[in-house]
């Protein structure tokens, strides 16, 4: 399983940036698909989440302006970041594993995620 993510850059606050993460090694199609952030002295922490049906769940604090996506014929995962804040500076991390039955609930989650990308920094100023 190969996970990679790009995208990240250096932006100002109100600017956009869309992240792209393409898989390998494994049936991106049949997997769920999440992308995670890190900031420094800060634990890791879900900012999108999309299963195989395309149901997405976001926390609060980037709701309304993050959107997941996924492309199955390309095995490219997307974030698009819209409205982009200072807080939102971290290194992003795109990860993948087999679906929960219980729907996309638990996949904002990083303990949830066996498979990692090594991360793509996004700074805001």
């Amino acid at each position: 399983v190969q996970l990679v993510e790009s995208g990240g850059d250096s932006v100002q606050a109100g600017g956009s940036l869309r992240l792209s993460c393409v898989a390998s090694g494994f049936p991106f199609s049949t997997y769920c698909m999440g992308w995670f952030r890190q900031a420094p002295g800060k634990e890791r922490e879900g900012v999108a989440a999309i299963d195989t049906e395309g149901r997405t769940n976001y926390p609060n604090s980037v709701k309304g302006r993050f959107t997941i996506s996924k492309d199955n014929a390309k095995n490219t995962l997307y974030l698009q970041m819209n409205s982009l804040k200072p807080e939102d500076t971290a290194m992003y991390y795109c990860a993948a594993d087999s679906c929960p039955p219980t729907g996309p609930a638990p996949l904002i989650t990083p303990a949830y995620f066996f498979y990692w990308g090594q991360g793509t920094q996004v700074t805001v100023s």
